[in-house]
């Protein structure tokens, strides 16, 4: 069964309800003679994945777009007329959901008010229609946050999210160190741009840190959440901090 093919019947058994293990086994790819066994067990699991087949049905670029329609649908953070920046945004999942909640990709009308999403990322984001991208650009570097907050309507911000994560070295204590110095700076970002009641959200690895950042959450938002979304597998070890409500302090 070519893979498209094999796409297009795994969401329609899924999309029913249907359980697919109970209609046939796992889809194996064609051609994998000369891949290696990570590249075959990776190409395996991504044509099983219910939420790859899901992205790709609906013309996201990645399943990681379904973790953040999952957070916003409970916690109803994103809505037109809001200010969004999206750290570490590569390929641009996070911000096609963005701008769709802010209904950027519409034409303006009287009645809806004007919102803004800015993606940043260190790798190649192609073009989002009704977004400002700044592809390969480096957010920890102080350049780009000030060109960030330029961008901003006053310099303000109502949503920062944060999808940013170092390359794996395998090793989790230095992963997990890498991902707290991305976090931290994506929150210190956000103390300087955030309006008051604005949200964080932010992604890292479970590990002894997350203790400590979770309590400077606390101290910085009037509610802090753990969410382990659904899209997430169960298998990795990431989880996601949302901040709402952010107790902004007069300069």
């Amino acid at each position: 069964m070519p893979i498209f093919k094999s796409f297009q019947f795994v969401y329609f058994i899924q999309s029913r309800n249907i359980n697919l293990s109970c209609v046939l086994n796992k889809i194996v790819p064609n051609n994998l003679k000369g891949k290696s066994k990570s590249s075959q067990e990776w190409l395996t699991r991504q044509l099983n994945d219910e939420y790859v087949i899901k992205s790709r049905y609906h013309g996201y670029r990645c399943r990681s777009a379904f973790k953040l329609l999952e957070i916003d649908k409970k916690y109803k953070i994103l809505k037109p007329g809001l200010s969004v920046v999206d750290c570490g945004a590569a390929p641009g999942s996070w911000t096609q959901v963005v701008v769709n909640k802010l209904k950027l990709d519409q034409e303006p009308t009287d009645k809806l008010q004007k919102g803004i999403a800015i993606a940043v990322d260190l790798q190649l984001i192609q073009p989002i229609k009704g977004a400002i991208v700044l592809s390969e650009s480096n957010f920890i570097l102080p350049e780009t946050q000030e060109k960030i907050k330029s961008l901003l309507p006053s310099g303000e911000a109502d949503v920062v999210l944060s999808d940013m994560a170092p390359k794996a070295t395998g090793t989790h204590d230095l992963d997990n160190t890498a991902i707290i110095h991305l976090v931290y700076s994506a929150l210190k970002f956000s103390i300087a741009v955030l309006k008051a009641d604005g949200v964080f959200l932010c992604k890292v690895w479970d590990g002894s840190d997350v203790e400590k950042f979770y309590q400077t959450l606390q101290s910085l938002f009037t509610t802090v959440k753990r969410i382990k979304p659904k899209a997430s597998r169960c298998n990795s070890s990431e989880i996601f901090l949302i901040g709402i409500g952010y107790k902004k302090m007069n300069k």
